[in-house]
C-alpha cells in the first residue's frame, strides 16, 4: 500500500489545502485542529486522546463500543457475545468484512491483534492501562467465533475489549507501527511529522458510507490560534479551547469529560517520603480559584481519581481546604524532626495538557513556593513528559509533583485503579499490599461488592498514603465551524467519529 508513507514534507507544503474552497456532502474533507501532536499511531496506543481522537474507530475499530452516556456496550465488530461461565466468553464476529489491506477480518485477526495488544515487549497502554493484572487468553472456535477465557472472573470483560483495536495480521509484532490498517470507515492516507495526520473515506466499509470524503489533522498547542482557525474557516473543529477563547455560543461547544487533572507524587523519595508533606502540598494549593478563570467555570473539585459517575467512585471522600497556614505548620513539623523540606522538588508540567495548562502550573508552583518549597517548574514535551509518567522510573531521580490527566470514560473503577494505584501499576508510586488486595478482589467481584472494594481503596489512597493531590474534575470546550452540524459529547474526550459529522447544506 502506497499509504503510511511517512512523508519528509515541507512547511510550505503544509497550508491545508482541504479547506480552500468547500465542496458539498460526500466530497468534502474537514480539517480538525489537536491541542498536541501524536509519536506515534499504534492501535494498542488509542486510549491515548491525541491518537484515539484520529484512528479510533474511524482507522480501527473494536469488537464492542461504549456506549459512554449510558455505561451500556454495544456492537460494533462483534455481532453478540455470551459468557459462557466465569471465566469464559464467546464472541460471534461480523462477517463479510474486510481490512484495508484486503485481508479478512475473522477470528484470526482478533486473536492476533489481543496477542499483539497484550505483548509485554511493546508496553501498550490499552495492556497497561486496561489488562493490567489480568491473565486474559483468546482462541478461535471457527473463523467467526472467538472464544475468550480469563484465569479469575472477569464481569466487565466486554466492556475492557472496547478498548482492544482490531488490526490486521499484516500488523508487526513487537514493534510499533506508523501506518495502521484496520476496518473502519476512513483508512489511513499519511502523516507528514510535525505538519499532519490525513484520512480517507474506505469505500469497502462494512457500515454505512460516511458523509465526507476524508479529514486532514493539525495541531496548535495556542487555544486562541486554534479558535482563530476554525473563526477564519482555515479549519472546521477545534478542541481544548480555553475558557476566555470560547467567546461565540453559536459555535463554541462545552461538554463532559472523564477526565481528572492530579498532581502525582513521587511518595519513596525525600521530603515526599513524609506524609506531612504531601498533605502541606494539597493544603497549599487554592483549587476554587482556578475555577472561572484558568480552568473552566463547570469544572468539578476533585477529591479521588474518578469522578461521581464512575462505579467504585468513593461519596465520603471530600476536596482538600485551602489552608496555607496549616500546610506551613506540617512543613516546620517535618523539619523539627530531620525531613530536608528545602530540597528541591520538580513540579513537571506539559504544554497543552489541558486549555491553560502552562497557566495552571505556574501559578501552582508559587502557591507550593510560598508556604516555604522549593519548587523547581519544569514544562515538558511530550515524549519526555511520557518518559517520566511510565515505569520504569529512573532511579536517580529528584522528588517531582508530576501533572497528569486521567481519563475513566469506562465508568468502572478497573480503569484506573490497577493502573494508577497497584505495586505493579504502570503510572503507580505506591507499594502497598492492603491495596493491592482490595483491587485484585474487586476486579473479581461484581455489583455493589465490587463498588465497596474499589471505595475502600480509594479511601486509602488519599487519606491514609496521601499519594496524590487531587485537583479537577474537567470539562472540556470545542469549537465548532458554522459548516459542521455536530455537538460534542462525553465521548470525544478520547475519541472522535468522523461518521458523526455532518456537513450542513448551503442556506
Amino acid at each position: 500500500m502506497l499509504k503510511g508513507t511517512l512523508l519528509a514534507l515541507s512547511a510550505t507544503a503544509l497550508l491545508w489545502s482541504t479547506t480552500s474552497g468547500f465542496a458539498q456532502g460526500a466530497d468534502e474533507s474537514v480539517t480538525i485542529v489537536l491541542p498536541g501532536s501524536p509519536d506515534r499511531l499504534d492501535p494498542c496506543e488509542t486510549p491515548r486522546s491525541v491518537i484515539g481522537r484520529i484512528i479510533k474507530q474511524n482507522v480501527v475499530e473494536t469488537l464492542v463500543e461504549l456506549d459512554y452516556a449510558n455505561h451500556a456496550v454495544l456492537p460494533r465488530l462483534a455481532e453478540s457475545w455470551t459468557q459462557v461461565s466465569p471465566t469464559e466468553w464467546r464472541f460471534k464476529l461480523r462477517e463479510g468484512v474486510t481490512f484495508h489491506d484486503g485481508t479478512p477480518f475473522d477470528a484470526d485477526a482478533v486473536v492476533y491483534s489481543l496477542e499483539r495488544t497484550l505483548d509485554p515487549t511493546l508496553t501498550c497502554i490499552t495492556r497497561t492501562k486496561y489488562f493490567g493484572g489480568v491473565e486474559l487468553t483468546a482462541k478461535a472456535a471457527d473463523p467467526h467465533t472467538v472464544v475468550f477465557t480469563t484465569a479469575t472472573p472477569m464481569p466487565i470483560l466486554p466492556t475492557l475489549l472496547a478498548q482492544v483495536a482490531i488490526s490486521s495480521v499484516n500488523t508487526p509484532k513487537g514493534e510499533y507501527t506508523a501506518d495502521p490498517i484496520g476496518t473502519g470507515p476512513f483508512e489511513f492516507d499519511s502523516w507528514t511529522q510535525g505538519e499532519n495526520v490525513k484520512l480517507s473515506r474506505f469505500d469497502g466499509y462494512w457500515g454505512a458510507a460516511p458523509k465526507i470524503a476524508g479529514a486532514t489533522y493539525v495541531w496548535r498547542t495556542e487555544s486562541s490560534v486554534a479558535a482563530a482557525m476554525v473563526a477564519t474557516g482555515e479549519a472546521d473543529l477545534a478542541f481544548s479551547i480555553a475558557p476566555q477563547d470560547a467567546t461565540d455560543p453559536a459555535t463554541d461547544k462545552v461538554y463532559p469529560n472523564s477526565e481528572t487533572a492530579m498532581f502525582r507524587l513521587s511518595v519513596d523519595i525525600p521530603p515526599l517520603n513524609d506524609i506531612r508533606v504531601r498533605k502541606a502540598i494539597n493544603l497549599a494549593i487554592d483549587r476554587q480559584a482556578f475555577l472561572g478563570t484558568v480552568v473552566s467555570p463547570e469544572a468539578e473539585l476533585a477529591e479521588q481519581q474518578v469522578g461521581p459517575s464512575v462505579l467504585g467512585h468513593n461519596p465520603n471522600l471530600k476536596p482538600w481546604p485551602y489552608d496555607p497556614e496549616q500546610a506551613k505548620a506540617l512543613l516546620a513539623e517535618a523539619a523539627a524532626d530531620g525531613v530536608p523540606v528545602d530540597t528541591e522538588i520538580r513540579m513537571i508540567g506539559r504544554p497543552a495538557m489541558f486549555a491553560n495548562s502552562s497557566e495552571f502550573v505556574e501559578a501552582a508552583a508559587e502557591m507550593l513556593r510560598a508556604v516555604g518549597l522549593n519548587i523547581k517548574l519544569d514544562n515538558l514535551e511530550m515524549t519526555q513528559w511520557l518518559a517520566m509518567a511510565n515505569k520504569p522510573f529512573a532511579p536517580d531521580r529528584q522528588p517531582n509533583v508530576f501533572l497528569t490527566m486521567h481519563d475513566n470514560n469506562g465508568g468502572d473503577a478497573a480503569f484506573t485503579a490497577f493502573f494508577k494505584y497497584d505495586s505493579d501499576g504502570r503510572q503507580s508510586e505506591i507499594h502497598d499490599p492492603e491495596i493491592d488486595s482490595l483491587i485484585e478482589r474487586a476486579g473479581a467481584a461484581s455489583g455493589e461488592e465490587r463498588a465497596a472494594l474499589y471505595q475502600e481503596a480509594f479511601r486509602r489512597v488519599y487519606e491514609d498514603i496521601v499519594a496524590d493531590a487531587p485537583l479537577f474534575h474537567m470539562v472540556n470546550y470545542m469549537r465548532v465551524g458554522e459548516r459542521l452540524d455536530f455537538t460534542p459529547t462525553i465521548a470525544n474526550a478520547v475519541e472522535l467519529q468522523l461518521t458523526k459529522l455532518n456537513v450542513k447544506s448551503p442556506s
